[in-house]
């Protein structure tokens, strides 16, 4: 038999994100695939908000890297850093 005492009030807590909106989101944003010759791994690269380079680090030693965005632009969705 149900009792009051089992239920807990839980208004006051703040709503989650919308997370399916963040999905569709997340798949349009822009990246390249960068390998890093530093500690041999893979990463992706994400567009920064204003549109002109790639940034990112790379996962094991967290080395930034910057690749900017040129008017003539690439078909090449994978690169090497040194």
């Amino acid at each position: 038999m149900p009792d009051s005492r089992d239920e807990v009030d839980i208004s006051f807590l703040p709503k989650p994100p919308d997370r399916a909106r963040e999905g569709a989101d997340a798949g349009k944003r822009k990246w390249i695939g960068i390998y890093f010759e530093c500690c041999h791994t893979y990463a992706r690269l994400w567009k920064n908000r204003t549109g002109t380079a790639y940034t990112g680090h790379c996962p094991s030693c967290a080395a930034a890297i910057s690749v900017p965005i040129g008017p003539g632009g690439t078909n090449s969705r994978m690169f090497r850093a040194g």
